[in-house]
């Protein structure tokens, strides 16, 4: 319930603050006053996108905030949800700054618009003339329908949809349907994966086939480099090696045969001091080791030898290495492999991709069979329903005026959509021998109103929004009718926290608290204001309502007794 609004800087409005009652409250003025602007500015409390040349002092910013009472809306788990703390007493707050920039606060939290939204749709259905017009949409239609037969928990309630302590029956349908399109889309696309693996699988198996058979090895490349190089230079290789070994063993003057007369000659001083024998030792040392090299130089002059076969062979092998990273183009064996890894993947691909989609039908079959099972309850429970709609809906629209009027719900069965397998169309005519037609054919302006509040009031009982602000849903009626729309909205506001904008002296006389906005010119500009009536003012009002700007006295009879009503 609406405890408290107060709206700074916006539009025409300076600074406006109302109380409402929690029954029936009325708002009335004449057109052009500011009723219109009040909407606008709860729509942005509840969430809708904010534009700063409305600001009322371009260099102030806007401010409008809203206090509800929601202790018993049981709305504590979507505040968990939402990462927000708990009140009794809720506080949405909107402040729109010069420059445009617009913020949104739940119980002083800063929130983003989707959460304001979320949280604001559950505490008030604000029915402007455009939702009247949308009446005539059958998805529209189809949402009335569902409420009325509990199949979910509230109009725009989209955030805790619970029926009987459950999921709601369309709740639990749509997330069953979004599933199977999921699967759906997976199936696709695992098929197009296996379509497109399937083009490009004899290439890339060619291409495994042909690196498979090379048989690379990681270092080979460089080894057969290196191998190549003493092939291609073998003579010269040998011609020093076996130089280098006669340097150090065989000719006159060898390195050894001097390396093995100094160990002697320092020997024999060893007597005289130990660095002498520590010196022996290292030199002997040279000699054992100078000894290693020239037995590895005699083998390794032993083992080369030129051979044109081998070199042939080396550099077919390293032509053929050096064609398939051209191939490839890469410039390593390393690169090579993982490259053959890679095609192995994608030549598996197509037997893992069969597997997957096998798996991803059979589960789109059980989703599909899961979607069926869950629209047939669905649509059960809707065409249950249809007979007690029409009649109550009759009654009502009866009583409104409209004795003669047929109501019949045309239904057809649909391939599976996100709100079932059902095409709702509420048919309505008005007079007598008229067939039923589509309302956008068959109802005027003053009979879609009175349509559209017998809706809102058959599912009164049957949501949980507590605040229902209508906005002349009075439009086209008038005399008796409007009456007993007043006692109507009367009747309602016994559960629902009522606030109507009307022009009709009739629903007016009918408020537990009645507010009048009107312009006041200032030297600067004009300005909107609004101020809740006593009962000498609401006679007032509902007397220049009745007869214009001067009132007779029959006039204000006719307001006493509507009042008395």
């Amino acid at each position: 319930m609406l405890v408290d609004l107060r709206i700074k800087n916006y539009a025409l409005i300076e600074k406006l603050e109302m109380n409402p009652s929690p029954v029936l409250n009325i708002i009335t003025g004449e057109t052009g006053a500011g009723k219109s602007i009040m909407l606008g500015a709860i729509g942005l409390l509840l969430g809708n996108r904010a534009d700063s040349k409305l600001l009322f002092k371009q260099d102030e910013k806007c401010v409008i905030e809203g206090v509800f009472d929601i202790s018993s809306y049981n709305l504590k788990e979507l505040f968990v949800k939402e990462d927000l703390d708990y009140d009794d007493q809720c506080i949405l707050r909107r402040e729109i700054s010069p420059s445009g920039k617009s913020r949104a606060f739940v119980n002083d939290t800063p929130v983003t618009l989707d959460v304001i939204r979320k949280i604001g749709e559950n505490l008030m259905d604000v029915h402007s003339q455009h939702d009247t017009l949308q009446l005539g949409d059958t998805s529209y239609q189809l949402n009335i329908l569902d409420i009325y037969a509990g199949n979910t928990a509230a109009m725009g309630n989209t955030t805790f949809d619970v029926y009987a302590g459950n999921l709601s029956y369309l709740r639990k349908y749509n997330e069953a349907y979004r599933q199977y399109k999921k699967l759906q889309t997976d199936f696709r696309k695992l098929t197009d994966q296996l379509a497109q693996a399937q083009k490009e699988h004899d290439y890339h198996a060619f291409l495994l086939n042909e690196l498979d058979e090379a048989g690379l090895q990681e270092k080979e490349q460089e080894e057969l480099e290196e191998e190549l190089k003493q092939l291609e230079n073998a003579e010269d290789i040998k011609l020093k090696l076996t130089q280098a070994v006669q340097s150090l063993t065989e000719s006159e003057f060898n390195i050894t045969s001097a390396l093995k007369d100094t160990v002697h000659l320092i020997g024999q001083l060893a007597q005289f001091s130990a660095k002498y024998d520590e010196l022996r030792t290292r030199t002997e040392s040279c000699m054992i080791e100078l000894n290693d090299i020239a037995g590895e130089l005699e083998d390794a002059e032993r083992n080369t030898e030129a051979n044109p076969e081998r070199t042939i062979e080396v550099q077919e092998r390293l032509n053929l290495i050096y064609t398939l990273q051209r191939k490839h183009q890469v410039q390593t064996n390393t690169e090579l492999l993982s490259i053959k890894r890679e095609l192995e993947d994608k030549v598996g691909s197509v037997l893992n991709l069969d597997t997957a989609i096998a798996n991803t039908e059979k589960a789109m079959k059980k989703a599909e069979q899961d979607v069926k099972e869950k629209a047939a309850v669905l649509s059960e429970r809707r065409r249950a329903s249809f007979d007690t709609f029409e009649q109550e809906l009759y009654v009502l629209v009866a009583d409104l005026g409209m004795p003669n009027a047929r109501i019949v719900i045309q239904h057809n069965e649909v391939e599976p959509t996100p709100t079932g397998t059902d095409d709702i169309n509420i048919l309505f005519s008005a007079n007598k021998g008229a067939q039923p037609q589509t309302l956008i054919k068959a109802a005027s302006g003053g009979e879609f109103s009175r349509l559209m509040l017998s809706i809102k009031y058959m599912l009164a009982d049957k949501t949980a929004l507590p605040t229902i602000v209508f906005d002349e849903i009075d439009t086209g009626i008038s005399g008796e009718v409007a009456v007993k729309v007043g006692k109507m909205m009367q009747q309602m506001a016994q559960k629902h926290q009522i606030i109507a904008i009307s022009h009709l002296p009739q629903i007016a006389a009918q408020g537990n608290s009645h507010y009048f906005v009107y312009k006041e010119d200032t030297a600067e500009r004009t300005i909107s204001r609004v101020r809740k009536l006593n009962e000498e003012e609401r006679v007032n009002e509902i007397a220049h309502m009745i007869a214009g700007a001067n009132p007779s006295a029959n006039a204000y009879q006719s307001a006493k007794e509507l009042l008395s009503l």
